[in-house]
């Protein structure tokens, strides 16, 4: 009924904290979404929470810690793998940063999957992916197969453009309104978790040995366990995974739904999120503080044996506190959100607190205590990587109801294009000036992201669709109760 619904009613107050006579104006659904046909929609197709969303973002999150495991799983023994392998401290850098460069050109096939297939399908080519990775990887223990492990992991890299766009997508479609933000904290939860094995538990399997034979037996054994748990995950998403739920748990997913098919445009939509301004400096502020996280997690090992030399151990539970205490980080600004829907504030006050902690990190990696860097790295990590969710629910807010695999996909191209640019600078900067000199690199670009952050206008569709369409479902319901 729309604007002329809401006149004829005489209904110009705010209502659920949205002026309806000036809301009807902003809301822009990029021709895809009318308003009038809220509450006919509503009345056919009411809204359901299912126990078993639980599930599938379990079961999301366990494929993407197995896949976020591989990304670092060489980084962190850098050392130990330059010399089985007989190559130098870059190519194995490589090993990291081929995540980030196979995702550029497969985000767009893969996005336009995701929006025309749906998630069951995106689930299984993603874990197959990743289980067909580890076991190339169980093949490529000898010291002459180099490129055997790097064809392995070339096979995880693109599992994980399977994987990136999926949180928000996932959240949108099982969770309530109420509960997206925290939903799609797990999603990214299990990422995260993935990254912290990663730092973990390489440097327990492999230790830092002379005899070669001795070092491929440790080194296949962490490939076995990898495949064996990728293997298994892949069984599970097979026989458990669902697209959606029959019923659609929130209103905007209900307006989602009542798109047809042949309306939808892929490339079209691209360009309404090229042309969303707000959206763009999104992109830009995520890239930056992403891809700084990228860059400190690929070259952490580099930067702990520098200072502390032998110490391969604590370089990887260095790692570890900087992706748990980020985890943690995840989780309340999650449920923050859900609490407040202060996501501009909420971003700009996380970015800001992530350029202080690698201020601070940078002036006391070489203090010689090794309880500091400890202490540094967990606040860090807290505000970086806490960082995650909240760039991939500011963006479904500010992009609704464009897909969200779309918005992530976008998001996530930018992180990994400033993740190269930023692993390969910083990598440079510390061979010829040192760490300090490029961690202070990352330093300046992680104040540029805070300030772009703070320019973005807080246009939040998906708040606003769901105000209204639930305001214009009550007055309908009010209405039929008057009625004899």
């Amino acid at each position: 009924m729309g604007d002329t619904y809401l006149k004829d009613k005489g209904i110009t107050e705010e209502k659920n904290g949205v002026d309806m006579a000036s809301f009807s104006k902003s809301l822009e659904l990029d021709e895809q979404l009318e308003c009038h046909s809220i509450p006919s929609v509503i009345k056919d197709q009411p809204t359901r929470l299912y126990r078993r969303r639980w599930v599938m973002v379990i079961l999301f999150s366990s494929y993407s810690l197995c896949n976020a495991f591989q990304w670092i799983q060489y980084g962190i023994i850098n050392n130990i793998f330059m010399k089985f392998y007989n190559v130098d401290s870059f190519t194995i850098d490589w090993m990291s940063m081929i995540f980030m460069l196979t995702y550029i050109p497969f985000i767009w096939p893969v996005s336009w999957l995701l929006d025309t297939k749906g998630l069951r399908v995106i689930a299984l080519l993603a874990t197959a992916l990743n289980c067909l990775g580890t076991w190339i990887k169980v093949a490529s223990v000898r010291s002459n197969l180099f490129w055997v492990t790097m064809l392995g992991q070339f096979a995880a890299s693109v599992s994980q453009v399977f994987i990136l766009g999926m949180p928000s997508r996932l959240a949108s479609v099982w969770f309530g309104s109420d509960e997206v933000s925290t939903a799609c904290s797990i999603g990214v939860f299990g990422n995260q978790l993935g990254i912290a094995i990663g730092f973990l538990a390489p440097p327990m399997l492999v230790p830092n040995v002379d005899d070669i034979d001795v070092l491929a037996y440790h080194i296949s054994v962490m490939f076995y366990i990898s495949a064996g748990v990728a293997t298994v995950i892949f069984i599970l998403v097979i026989f458990v995974f669902q697209e959606k739920p029959e019923i659609p748990p929130t209103l905007a997913q209900v307006q989602a739904r009542s798109l047809p098919p042949e309306e939808y445009s892929y490339m079209a939509s691209i360009l309404r999120l090229l042309r969303n301004v707000p959206f763009m400096l999104m992109v830009v502020s995520y890239g930056l503080n992403v891809g700084c996280f990228y860059a400190v997690s690929t070259l952490l090992n580099r930067m702990i044996i520098e200072h502390y030399p032998g110490e391969e151990l604590n370089a990887g539970r260095i790692g570890l506190t900087i992706v748990i205490a980020g985890m943690l980080g995840s989780l309340i600004c999650g449920i923050w959100l859900d609490k407040t829907k202060t996501y501009k504030q909420t971003c700009v006050a996380v970015c800001l607190l992530t350029f202080v902690g690698m201020v601070v990190y940078s002036f006391t990696l070489s203090l010689g205590h090794l309880w500091v860097v400890f202490v540094t790295s967990g606040a860090l990590g807290f505000f970086m990587t806490g960082y995650l969710p909240l760039g991939f629910e500011f963006a479904v807010e500010l992009t609704f109801p464009e897909c969200e695999g779309t918005s992530s996909g976008l998001l996530n191209c930018s992180a990994q294009i400033f993740g190269i640019i930023f692993t390969i600078a910083q990598g440079k900067i510390m061979d010829h000036f040192g760490t300090f000199a490029g961690n202070i690199f990352l330093c300046v670009f992680l104040l540029i992201g805070s300030i772009v952050t703070a320019f973005i206008k807080p246009d939040l569709r998906r708040q606003k669709a769901n105000n209204l369409a639930e305001t214009e479902a009550n007055i309908q319901a009010s209405h039929g109760e008057a009625s004899p």
